[in-house]
């Protein structure tokens, strides 16, 4: 894998920023009034270190157990590159020595009544001890606080994720309902989470799913591994067949298009979708399930499982071949900091990619501009632009590349 560019400064700087006011409305949202999280005098609840500090906060790390918080840190995410990763040791020997105070210079103590708590609430609901550890992400519509649940022994046994606005709220249902459909799915290629709990608290959706063991030793991924993994995915709710213009999942695209089409980029979206259903005719296509953002960051290939996280746009009756792409385009993106070429690149690709999920050689471009379509769909229904998401912008990258593919077809 080739490494990962750095962002430029100015976009470093904003993420900060971001990064640093989305940490207050955070703890106000985990320990609401009369919890308290300026330090103030009263019975103490928990206290975070920020790593790495309070102006680039990425995690809040429970202070109160060395075992504890090594653990929060060795689970928070698997490195991608040798520096991180040798950043993540210092830190986790740093918490184990007691010697934080030397690189974590930035705590959060909040006291208050337990009770009113997010650690209350989740110690009652789970009917255990836990501490709780945050994850800060970046910038994007679907952010949603993501809190890793570690016991006593420095255990962790779950991740719960809070729904906080209309969408992360709809997202949270989304997962939830999806990790119980696919526990009586019988996939046999694949891990997926189990539903530990799930409800609602002062407002909030609240899903808490089992800890896969992502810390395992990692092996090298195969493809033929990653396809039939997709395959038992797309084909855990049944498959149908069908031309586009007459599917079910044409009807909903369009249904989710006109509702962005009064935006600057959603009419040039919707008629390039258009035009693309008219261009793939009579090809007959087949629809199964699919994941909805399986990247690189949300799997772990072990030696003996494929582990797989994040279900929250799961759903199904879509065309088979679209996790694929997705995932083909992440990766590419992840890769470079061109994400125009990264789509070209994806779309060229098509053929070889979609080879294995059985769709017509004539259906393989449609299916990736398809796929396009969708996220861009996607993209303009949550509003990245407008949270700061870095690709955010269609017209900087997808969209351009989208509509000359379908002019040209």
């Amino acid at each position: 894998m080739s490494p990962v560019r750095t962002a430029p400064a100015e976009l470093t700087a904003k993420d900060a920023e971001l990064r640093t006011r989305y940490l207050t409305e955070v703890l106000e949202l985990l320990y609401p009034a009369p919890c308290r999280t300026d330090g103030s005098a009263g019975t103490p609840i928990a206290e975070y270190l920020v790593v790495p500090d309070a102006r680039r906060p990425r995690l809040l790390v429970p202070s109160g157990s060395r075992r504890v918080a090594a653990a929060a840190v060795r689970r928070y995410a698997e490195p991608q590159s040798l520096s991180a990763k040798l950043k993540r040791e210092a830190v986790v020997a740093a918490v184990r020595t007691g010697a934080a105070g030397v690189l974590l210079r930035d705590r959060v103590r909040v006291t208050g009544p337990f009770s009113q708590s997010i650690d209350g609430y989740l110690s009652e609901a789970l009917g255990r001890e836990l501490s709780i550890s945050v994850h800060i992400g970046p910038a994007r519509a679907n952010r949603k606080p993501v809190l890793q649940l570690i016991g006593p022994d420095g255990d962790t046994f779950g991740f719960g994720k809070l729904g906080t606005g209309p969408l992360t709220r709809q997202l949270v249902r989304a997962e939830t309902a999806a990790l119980v459909s696919l526990a009586g799915s019988g996939l046999t290629k694949l891990t997926v989470p189990r539903v530990l709990y799930s409800g609602q608290w002062r407002g909030l959706e609240v899903l808490v799913q089992s800890a896969l063991p992502v810390w395992l030793p990692r092996a090298p991924l195969n493809r033929r591994r990653l396809v039939a993994a997709m395959l038992d995915v797309a084909g855990c709710c049944g498959y149908r067949t069908g031309s586009l213009a007459g599917s079910t999942y044409w009807q909903e695209l369009q249904s989710r298009l006109s509702a962005v089409t009064d935006r600057a980029e959603g009419a040039g979206l919707a008629a390039a979708a258009e035009l693309l259903v008219r261009r793939a005719g009579d090809i007959v296509f087949r629809y199964g399930s699919w994941h909805g953002d399986w990247a690189p960051w949300n799997m772990a290939n072990l030696t003996d499982a494929l582990l797989v996280w994040d279900w929250e746009r799961f759903s199904s009756g879509v065309p088979l071949g679209f996790d694929a792409v997705h995932h083909e385009l992440q990766r590419r993106i992840q890769e470079t900091a061109d994400a125009k070429e990264a789509v070209e690149a994806t779309v060229r690709g098509a053929a070889e990619l979609l080879a294995p999920f059985g769709v017509p050689v004539a259906g393989r471009e449609v299916t990736a501009l398809l796929y396009l379509v969708d996220l861009a769909t996607r993209y303009l229904t949550d509003r990245q632009a407008e949270a700061g998401a870095r690709l955010g912008v269609l017209g900087t990258w997808l969209l351009p590349v989208l509509i000359r593919r379908v002019e040209e077809l």
